[in-house]
């Protein structure tokens, strides 16, 4: 009787002291969603506030980095973290875009063609280590005409994403065209405030003042988060039944 009371515990403290596996989420991406250092504040990617919608079962690993674009995050091994990292059930959300439009950087530009071979890619490899790839279309720059409406900053490489998700029939979320539908909710004057734009002597980090309407503020940057959560949900992915419920005091 002693002899299996004794495996009992045993079994219980072994299980106990195993560590639970957690669902984890990458994110793979640019500055838009990368997370900032103390000096950038209040600049802030939407994968930073992105993090605290899940509730202790998952882990959002964010490996995106300011100027990278799909040639740039394969070249420094950033891709290969995820497939070395990713296990059976994970959620890779991949948003690219901003940098491989960028000819005048020879170093991030990548063209149309290899774009599409990049992003191939990184669905293909996804799939293979049995995670579950999202594509994301790059989430639109501030620019309104002169009537106030908001105008698209990303029309070429946009489509070549939604040309990828269909080819691979892949889920994708059309974050350029729900953003912009943000900012024209806000207007062209008070869209500002979801960016990183700050007056002369107005913060320490930026003692000239900053004017950028392609990275968010921590407003921005938590209601883009909030556009990605609900279309990950119409999405129905595993991920629906990991999102925090909130506690409601009595």
């Amino acid at each position: 009787m002693k002899r299996t009371t004794i495996i009992f515990f045993i079994a219980v403290l072994f299980i106990a002291a195993t560590p639970v596996q957690k669902l984890t989420i990458w994110l793979c991406g640019d500055s838009t969603i990368a997370n900032k250092v103390t000096t950038a504040y209040p600049e802030t990617g939407w994968g930073m506030p992105f993090v605290y919608f899940w509730d202790s079962s998952v882990q959002v690993k964010n490996l995106a980095k300011n100027g990278r674009s799909t040639k740039t995050f394969i070249n420094e091994q950033l891709w290969q973290q995820v497939i070395d990292g990713a296990a059976e059930g994970d959620v890779v959300l991949i948003q690219f875009g901003h940098n491989d439009e960028s000819k005048e950087k020879k170093e991030r530009y990548t063209s149309p063609d290899e774009f599409k071979i990049n992003l191939s890619r990184f669905v293909e490899e996804a799939r293979a280590k049995k995670t579950i790839p999202i594509l994301l279309t790059p989430v639109s720059r501030r620019k309104f005409d002169t009537l106030g409406n908001v105008l698209e900053t990303h029309r070429v490489y946009t489509e070549l994403v939604k040309e990828v998700a269909l080819e691979k029939n892949v889920s994708y979320i059309d974050l350029d065209t729900k953003s912009r539908a943000l900012y024209q909710q806000f207007g062209k004057e008070n869209s500002a405030l979801l960016f990183l734009q700050l007056k002369p002597g107005e913060h320490p980090n930026y003692p000239d003042g900053k004017i950028d309407n392609t990275h968010f503020n921590e407003l921005g940057a938590r209601l883009i988060a909030q556009l990605v959560l609900q279309e990950l949900k119409q999405l129905n992915t595993p991920l629906n039944t990991h999102i925090r419920v909130p506690k409601i005091k009595s």
